[in-house]
């Protein structure tokens, strides 16, 4: 009996190890040489690929953070969820390759009372295009 429960306690610690490790790559390092910048583009809402709008259409409403492949390209794409107004976007703060990850680190930011944001509901969005990359992406 108290074997099973040490077993059970080790499993339930290992289960709570994984995620500290799987991030744990993609650290904001001091050395020069441990992460590799990436080249990416934003897309355009045009020149989304037409798989991708229908799954971005059917989890906007809600925050998500997905990736897609197509004609040999990553697509990484965040979205905030519904926001009450107008003037809500999300910006890249960084995207590189760090211990076998891609880490793509972005910001939010709402509307500034300057701006006349509009009084509809929002579902903003960011599709980032790369060249295809097997490693695995964390989004920070």
């Amino acid at each position: 009996m108290k074997m099973r429960m040490r077993r059970r306690r080790q499993s339930i610690w290992m289960l709570c190890l994984i995620p500290v490790f799987l991030l744990a790559g993609c650290g904001k390092g001091s050395g020069a040489g441990d992460r590799e910048a990436l080249d990416y583009e934003v897309v355009t809402q045009e020149e989304i690929p037409p798989e991708l709008k229908t799954i971005i259409e059917e989890k906007k409403q809600a925050e998500f953070k997905l990736t897609y492949t197509c004609d040999g390209f990553l697509y990484l794409v965040t979205g905030l969820g519904q926001q009450e107004s107008g003037g809500y976007s999300i910006s890249v703060k960084d995207l590189y390759l760090q211990g076998g990850s891609i880490c793509l680190e972005t910001e939010s930011m709402g509307p500034t009372k300057e701006e006349a944001a509009s009084k509809s509901p929002s579902c903003p969005y960011l599709v980032l295009k790369l060249q295809y990359r097997e490693e695995p992406v964390v989004f920070l």
